[in-house]
């Protein structure tokens, strides 16, 4: 199987629009890694949300089997995305965080090796994006790799308590889901103070979109602590 001009990205986003996306994704795996990666990358960019989630999950499973692999050849990836988050790359780097957290999330080589890049991310003294819809992207990667491995982001939780005070929905939620990710106890009483955010936000977890509010997923943290 082989994945070649327009015809073949149409297949792909009928794939990712699908009703049974656990179906898509494994048939996505069927196609050759390094043909399928460049076009879920495009789907990064999609308008439609879901689409563009969906790219992402389908992404994060096909390097996670291409590193079984090729570890080379996942790492070449995995740099990719830094460098589209990159000031020199001339773009945004829409999807690029999350990509490398769900990579990450899947993918133990992989985390060992690109963890500390994420989370670094966050972090003032070393690769802090200033850009507040990508930071958006950052807080969901980093939620999503503490989902799956809490123990490659040690010391995190510090980095994650100025984005609970954000104007930003975004900000306050997925840091909040982060932080219960990560069992932190001392956001405890942060994430209390968000209990009655009623701001909605459209939250991708499990490859379901679905809209919650802040205090909804502040509560849900402070359970997992």
């Amino acid at each position: 199987m082989e994945l070649k001009g327009r015809r073949s990205k149409k297949i792909l986003r009928e794939l990712l629009g699908a009703d049974d996306i656990n179906a898509s994704i494994e048939t996505i795996c069927l196609y050759p890694a390094r043909q399928s990666v460049n076009f879920l990358f495009s789907f990064f960019y999609d308008k439609d949300e879901i689409i563009k989630w969906r790219a992402i999950a389908a992404f994060g499973r096909v390097v996670s089997m291409l590193a079984d692999e090729n570890m080379e050849s996942a790492r070449v990836i995995m740099r990719r995305l830094m460098w589209n988050l990159n000031d020199e790359s001339g773009g945004i780097g829409w999807g690029s965080p999350e990509a490398m957290g769900e990579i990450t999330a899947l993918h133990p080589g992989l985390a060992k090796e690109f963890s500390n890049m994420l989370k670094s991310y966050i972090r003032p003294e070393e690769n802090f994006l200033e850009h507040e819809l990508l930071q958006r992207g950052v807080l969901w990667g980093i939620g999503r790799l503490a989902q799956a491995r809490p123990e490659c982001l040690p010391q995190t939780d510090g980095f994650l308590f100025p984005f609970l005070a954000s104007a930003d929905a975004y900000h306050r939620g997925l840091s909040a889901w982060a932080l219960g990710n990560l069992k932190s106890r001392a956001s405890v009483n942060a994430l209390e103070q968000l209990a009655e955010d009623k701001n909605e936000i459209l939250f991708f977890n499990d490859l379901v979109l679905k809209p919650l509010t802040v205090g909804f997923l502040a509560t849900e943290a402070i359970g997992k602590r």
